[in-house]
């Protein structure tokens, strides 16, 4: 269906279109249309039905009214069709009526690949194939990008592009009722003429699907960038309404993306900027840059966005920096990012030596920042010796380099399509390119792990009634699974303080019931109890709360407060977050969520990922005893992924001790049924 040898396809006015367009592309083979009345589309024969085409076609493109396509797509099947487009919207995106058709939909198609409904078509500019009803700015190519798109529009917005983006497919799903992104996916990693794939999606429907491919090509080498919209209330509203995708929790899809290594970007513009460098450049090892430019200002700006993308800009090497002082005079100082001034600006010669230097860094990649001048208005010069020079200084030193204009329009397409040939990524506005650098950088990183990272599991449904255990409980059945808690008893109000002296001086002193998720909001724990008599009056005070009570040894030590939290989501499965617990945690909301299972590696790698991973190291004194934070976690992960009634759990706090790790308030929900 992607690479069809020959094409059959149904409607009027938009199959015409889909004929004119195939012209246009160059597509080489047969085009059969399908009319019921017709003789003829385009110059060329009408057949009356799928029954009567002389083949079954490799692809069709149907455009005919909802309601007739059922039928259509059925007969197509029938006749062994590769696979079809769908353009017809009315389907599941219009209410119950349309999901009733969609269904029937899914059906007629059985085993052939479908795309849609509700989508524009497919463009392929490798082999010239265009199932694409109205106009579109893109041409063959011999290698580039792919792109899934879940908007018809900003599909065909892509193809218009001006930002020298080699665009190789283009595929928008509609609602994606058949063929999925992950089969899309899979279908693309097979081609190697794709360099990178780039997805737009509104909602995840198969989170396992998506796993397994993105783990496929990572691993591959393909890298992936992401632009999901749906993150705000009112965004996730209107995917619903426009393609019926049900967008997850963005905190989980980020931990998705980042598990998967693939690159999320927040805008369109951003998304052509990371796809172009990555079709270049691909993954990088590192995050260290280099940067120049005839400007103070542009060198002050790059130095503050990539300190902002946690882009490194380390000294020049010792030996290029007295070269350079050499190259460029006494009056330039010689620093990373660069300044070189307008001393040998137009100089071809002395630019080339100069950006020689600056490749032969040997830095992750680098830069030549410059914008060339209005073509209606201004003559050039200087600036296309600038980026000869820069190009000359590629083809001999070879290093990773961009070119890259602080404005998108300050570099024109002809000179982007020079650059791109030559293996220099021209890179549209100075944030974007940074941003792409720093993708390239953690896909990289992804890519060293990819061997370690477990594809998820299909959710278990989890059925029956929310129940939530007392705390008592919930100790016991995470101390079986390894995790430290204090030591306590469980007691009644008259032989609680008896209790506590048994235990020993200070004391903590809890209310239990499930049905006191917060304890302290209702007063039901008191902490720091020295004496019998400070215990007695704590239990009186609790009375109305419970006639059951925890009585626990204080703990000291403590270097800082985790909360760690486990939930299960019906389209993720488990999810674990990590963060600053404590009263800390709605006011601080320091915290990174990952997706089960999970290492030990990721748990170590979460926590520094906090910005109170100082603390936990040891900021100005002794630090927590790491080793032991990361077994308390994995013990409650074991739990969690053991415990098939599990709906949520906290821990909160978790005390990072100089020695060990105590969870000191847990909450436990399960389901269970009316048999439980």
């Amino acid at each position: 269906m992607l690479a069809p040898r020959h094409i059959a396809v149904f409607g009027g006015d938009a199959a015409a279109e889909a004929i004119r367009q195939c012209r246009r592309v160059g597509f080489a083979g047969p085009i059969w249309p399908v009319h019921p009345r017709r003789t003829s589309i385009e110059g060329l024969p009408c057949y009356r039905s799928a029954a009567e085409l002389p083949a079954a076609p490799d692809a069709a493109f149907v455009a005919v009214p909802r309601e007739t396509t059922v039928d259509v797509v059925a007969d197509l099947a029938a006749r062994g069709t590769g696979g079809v487009v769908c353009h017809a919207a009315g389907f599941a995106e219009h209410g119950t009526d349309g999901a009733a058709l969609q269904r029937a939909l899914v059906s007629a198609a059985a085993d052939m690949a479908l795309i849609g409904p509700n989508c524009i078509g497919t463009l392929n500019y490798l082999d010239g194939a265009a199932l694409w009803p109205d106009q579109h700015g893109g041409h063959r190519v011999d290698r580039g990008v792919a792109v899934l798109t879940q908007s018809g529009n900003i599909g065909q917005n892509l193809t218009m592009q001006r930002r020298s983006l080699p665009l190789a497919q283009l595929i928008t799903l509609g609602n994606g009722a058949v063929t999925g992104v992950a089969d899309l996916v899979e279908a693309m990693l097979a081609d190697p003429r794709i360099t990178a794939i780039g997805l737009h999606l509104e909602g995840i429907d198969d989170v396992a699907g998506l796993s397994r491919v993105g783990l496929l090509a990572l691993r591959s080498g393909i890298p992936i960038v992401v632009l999901k919209s749906g993150s705000s209330e009112l965004g996730a509203r209107t995917n619903l309404s426009h393609t019926s995708s049900l967008a997850g929790s963005d905190v989980l899809c980020d931990a998705l993306f980042r598990r998967l290594g693939m690159a999320r970007v927040h805008h369109v513009e951003a998304f052509v900027e990371t796809l172009k460098f990555l079709h270049v450049h691909g993954a990088l090892t590192g995050s260290r840059i280099a940067s120049a430019s005839c400007s103070g200002g542009e060198a002050a700006l790059v130095a503050d966005l990539a300190e902002r993308h946690g882009l490194e800009l380390p000294s020049f090497p010792a030996d290029t920096q007295r070269r350079l002082r050499r190259l460029l005079g006494e009056r330039v100082a010689v620093a990373n990012p660069l300044d070189y001034h307008t001393y040998i600006w137009g100089d071809l010669a002395a630019q080339t030596a100069c950006f020689a230097e600056l490749l032969g860094a040997d830095f992750d990649c680098h830069l030549l920042l410059v914008d060339f001048p209005r073509e209606d208005r201004c003559v050039d010069g200087p600036w296309s010796t600038t980026a000869d020079a820069f190009l000359a200084a590629h083809r001999a030193v070879g290093a990773p380099g961009c070119v890259v204009s602080s404005l998108p329009e300050g570099l024109p397409e002809p000179i982007g399509q020079q650059l791109l040939s030559q293996g220099v990524a021209p890179m549209q506005g100075v944030a974007d390119c940074l941003a792409a650098i720093a993708a390239a950088a953690a896909i990289g990183a992804a890519r060293r792990r990819a061997d370690s990272t477990a594809p998820l599991e299909i959710p278990a449904a989890v059925t029956g009634e929310r129940y939530q255990l007392d705390e008592w409980a919930a100790k016991r059945a995470l101390a079986a699974a390894g995790l430290a808690v204090p030591e306590g008893v469980v007691t009644s109000a008259d032989d609680a303080p008896q209790a506590a002296a048994r235990l020993g001086f200070p004391v903590v002193v809890k209310a239990v019931s499930a049905d006191l998720a917060h304890k302290s909001e209702v007063g039901g724990v008191r902490l720091g109890l020295t004496s019998e008599q400070q215990v007695r009056e704590a239990v009186a005070g609790m009375a109305a709360l419970s006639d059951a009570f925890l009585v626990e040894r204080m703990i000291g030590g403590v270097v800082a407060e985790l909360i760690v939290g486990v939930h299960r989501d019906p389209q993720f499965g488990l999810a674990l977050t990590i963060g600053a617990g404590g009263v800390l945690v709605e006011l601080v909301r320091d915290s990174v969520t990952l997706l089960l299972p999970v290492s030990r590696e990721q748990i170590r790698d979460a926590l520094r990922e906090l910005r109170i991973w100082p603390l936990l190291a040891g900021f100005r004194g002794p630090g927590a005893d790491v080793a032991a934070v990361v077994d308390a976690i994995a013990a409650i992960v074991e739990h969690a992924r053991g415990n098939g009634r599990l709906v949520e759990l906290d821990v909160n706090p978790l005390l990072a001790l100089h020695r060990g790790a105590v969870a000191v308030d847990v909450l436990v929900s399960e389901a269970r049924s009316a048999d439980d």
